[in-house]
Order: structure tokens, then C-alpha cells, then sequence
């Protein structure tokens, strides 16, 4: 638990696919080593965490398939838009995040990109693939609940 001023950090990016894709059993936040334009194209808020994953390599976090744009003005220093990137963990928290997606069908989602303290994070979740049947249940607790506020919203 942290002390002092709590803040919300705002995303930069979010993957809402994820959440109607996976069910996320558990989330852990890590830093991400960058280069000089990728982190300006971040703050431009010009990346794509759609069909971005993790993996877990001799004992180093990778992300994955993250799509960062060039950067505009970046000339012949720019990036690769779709190069792995080093994901910065403790041992401890790899190897957790190692036990759990060993399992089949989990696999590690990044949710959202944010700034933390002039740092980009990513808010990685451990998921578990849903199956059809899982989304269309999904959906219809959904707008279910979104029907009740509605009706209450009404009467009050």
C-alpha cells in the first residue's frame, strides 16, 4: 500500500478488447525501457495495444506485437513501430507471472498504457482465453445492468 497522495493516472491507450476477449484473473504494473522517440509517440498518444501480448524469455518480460508510430519529427533516429520491448520487473513478480501463465489458455494482456511520475507504464493482466459462450453472457450482464440504471435513474 502506498502512502501519501493517491492519484488516477490517465491511460493513454486502453485495450478494450481485452476485457471481452479474457477473463483477467489478476493484474501487476510494470515499466517499459524505451527509446527517445517512442516515448515522445506515447505522450502523442499515438500507439496500438490491440494485438499486443507478453512473453516470459530466459527469465526477461517481453511486450510484444505493441504498435508505437513513428515519431514525426524523429528523421533517422526513429523505431521499429513493432519491436519487442523489455517489460521491467522485479525476479519475484516474473516468476509469478511465469507460474501463472503456464497454465493453457492464460496468456498476459497489456491493458493500458499511462504515465506514472514522467515514466510510461504498462498495466499488464494475467487472462484467461473466453469462450463464445462466455462473451455472449458477458454482454447480456451488461446491458442488463445498464438497463437497471437506467430504471432507477428514472425514478429518482
Amino acid at each position: 500500500m502506498t502512502t501519501g497522495k493517491q492519484h488516477k493516472e490517465r491511460p493513454l491507450a486502453q485495450n478494450r478488447k481485452a476485457s471481452h476477449d479474457y477473463s483477467i484473473i489478476d493484474t501487476i504494473e510494470a515499466g517499459v525501457v524505451l527509446t527517445g522517440t517512442e516515448i515522445k509517440s506515447i505522450r502523442n498518444r499515438r500507439l496500438n495495444l490491440k494485438d499486443g501480448f507478453a512473453q516470459i524469455r530466459n527469465g526477461e518480460a517481453w511486450l510484444m506485437n505493441v504498435h508505437i508510430s513513428p515519431y514525426d519529427q524523429g528523421n533517422q533516429f526513429n523505431h521499429d513501430p513493432l519491436r519487442k520491448r523489455k517489460l521491467l520487473l522485479h525476479k519475484k513478480q516474473i516468476q509469478r507471472l511465469m507460474n501463472e501463465s503456464s497454465d493453457k489458455g492464460v496468456t498476459l494482456v497489456p491493458l493500458k498504457v499511462y504515465l506514472k511520475s514522467g515514466f510510461a507504464k504498462v498495466l499488464l493482466g494475467v487472462g484467461k482465453g473466453k469462450r463464445a459462450y462466455d462473451k455472449r453472457e458477458s454482454i447480456k450482464r451488461k446491458d442488463q445492468e445498464r438497463q437497471i440504471q437506467r430504471t432507477l435513474k428514472n425514478y429518482s
